[in-house]
């Protein structure tokens, strides 16, 4: 007898739970062939914000962390992906029409793309920090410090690697983040919130929602307790990426503008996506006191 396909619903990923959308709706997603594969949560604006207050909330204690932590956090992440390694080769492989060696491919290396990141989180601050010379019998430090809460549109065609490599950088560094899915691709990025709710991540730190940036991230941009916002999943929209800078400035948030194509994300990541997000507090203190 013939097995009835059980079809999947998928819902959003917000203070490390999963609730249902609160608009209700549900969009169909297909594989890279156009064959139906599951269903995934369309996020309203009530939902966006019910994701910046879980990372506002979750912002303190994760920015408080040590960095060696939050370095053992990611590592973590990634023995979990390793873990589920075939899941995320199947997902991807529906995603992005690949074949399963290449397929593979792109999971070692989104997995290895958080191993780097987690090396990097006790290290950046020696490298982006400065004792400076100052005339006066005083010290003066500089150091980075996090934004708070980041809003990410991660990038619609790389699912796996290119959400991973717009959201480790981000958190290591003490940010929290609110990420908007790629609409047509987000199997991968439900596969991975699965990761972190199974993982050491504390709720809030990652929040994931499915749904059209187009109609997300405007609420996200002029949302006021949000910081920060990654534009790099507009890109080649130059329309709606200036409307979201526009909306960006009505708090001073940090931007990273759109690139004018997506970019290759198998190239070296450097340093550029985790000093975005951070800000330099210069210290004096009168030497011998």
């Amino acid at each position: 007898m013939s097995r009835v396909d059980v079809r999947k619903t998928y819902k959003l990923f917000i203070g490390g739970g999963f609730p249902r959308s609160e608009s209700g709706h549900s969009y169909a997603v297909t594989d890279s062939k156009g064959k139906f594969v599951a269903n995934a949560a369309l996020a309203s604006r009530k939902d966006a914000r019910d994701a910046v207050q879980a990372a506002r909330k979750a912002f303190g204690g994760w920015s408080s962390r040590t960095a060696y932590n939050r370095a053992q956090i990611l590592y973590r992440v990634a023995e979990v992906m390793e873990d589920r390694r075939p899941q995320f080769v199947d997902a991807v492989r529906q995603s992005e029409g690949l074949a399963a060696a290449r397929a593979e491919k792109v999971v070692d290396e989104s997995i290895d793309r958080l191993v780097w990141y987690a090396g990097w989180a006790d290290k950046i601050t020696q490298v982006v920090g400065n004792a400076n010379p100052v005339a006066g019998p005083y010290f003066n430090r500089s150091t980075p410090e996090p934004t708070g809460v980041v809003a990410v549109l991660a990038p619609p065609e790389s699912s796996l690697l290119g959400l991973v490599s717009t959201i480790a950088p981000v958190v290591v560094t003490g940010n929290t983040v609110v990420v908007v899915s790629s609409y047509d691709r987000p199997l991968p990025a439900v596969t991975f919130s699965e990761v972190l709710a199974t993982s050491d991540v504390p709720g809030g730190v990652v929040n994931i929602l499915t749904g059209a940036a187009a109609t997300v991230a405007p609420w996200l941009a002029a949302h006021m307790d949000v910081n920060a916002i990654d534009l790099t999943g507009v890109a080649g929209d130059a329309d709606l990426a200036r409307n979201l800078e526009i909306a960006a400035a009505e708090n001073l948030k940090r931007v990273r503008r759109a690139p004018a194509t997506e970019p290759d994300w198998t190239q070296d990541p450097g340093i550029d996506a985790m000093t975005t997000f951070l800000e330099t507090k210069t210290v004096w203190h009168p030497i011998g006191v």
